[in-house]
């Protein structure tokens, strides 16, 4: 199956696409576009998520300056240079976005032993780089829509924070909140049929795995952005 073609199937025919990806598990060329996009869209919202962290360094100055002292606020006030800026949108996201896909895979994988013995990690990581086409192309793409709107990045959400205009984004609320984020739930959704084709299990035993392993994702990204925030408080 081309690359058009499964990634076309991963949006309107999933099951007989995560099929032909567990059969033969590809994932090359699928992860070079997805890195070519993220690329994209962190080249384009680094602007105003500088603008974004400047604000809230600003609104938060007596508190930083109180914990990490004058020398390094102004330091931490800084404007990256270019040089910094095309090295964390060329070097240091894509890299994260690996690095996670290559850890996901293998809590996916660990957890599908307790539903079934068959798959093996490959085809765990084909899928999910697959199904990450949720997330990456369509998501980001709402997501460039509302940067570009409302002209920041923390300002914006495709997730149940959205449903709460009033929320701090340094709230516990918030940070809670946007771990469900809608096209995260779809991504995991689709996954699903991808892990039922690697595992050998029906669909509702690979649902339990898919679900369970974003809730584990999102109570780890939850404490992370409260250890984030715990530096303005």
């Amino acid at each position: 199956m081309s690359l058009f073609k499964r990634l076309e199937g991963v949006f309107f025919n999933p099951r007989p696409t995560f099929e032909n990806v567990a059969e033969k598990p590809v994932w090359v060329d699928m992860l070079v576009l997805l890195l070519v996009a993220l690329i994209a869209y962190s080249f384009i919202v680094a602007p105003y998520m500088q603008t974004d962290n400047s604000r809230l360094m600003k609104e938060n100055e007596a508190r930083l300056k109180q914990r990490f002292g004058e020398e390094r606020y102004q330091t931490m006030i800084q404007p990256p240079t270019q040089a910094r800026k095309i090295v964390q949108s060329l070097v240091i996201v894509p890299a994260f976005f690996v690095i996670a896909l290559l850890i996901q895979a293998l809590v996916l994988l660990i957890i599908g032993r307790f539903v079934s013995t068959e798959g093996n990690y490959k085809q765990v990581f084909a899928s999910l780089v697959h199904a990450g086409g949720v997330n990456i192309f369509l998501g980001n793409a709402v997501r460039l829509i509302l940067v570009l709107t409302k002209k920041s990045v923390m300002q914006t959400s495709t997730s149940l924070a959205l449903l709460f205009p009033r929320l701090e984004v340094t709230s516990t609320a918030y940070v809670a909140l946007a771990q469900v984020d809608f096209f995260q739930l779809w991504m995991f959704g689709i996954l699903a049929y991808g892990l039922s084709a690697v595992f050998k299990v029906d669909l509702k035993k690979s649902l339990v795995v898919s679900y369970v392993f974003w809730l584990l994702k999102a109570v780890v990204n939850f404490g992370i952005g409260m250890w984030g925030i715990s530096f303005l408080r």
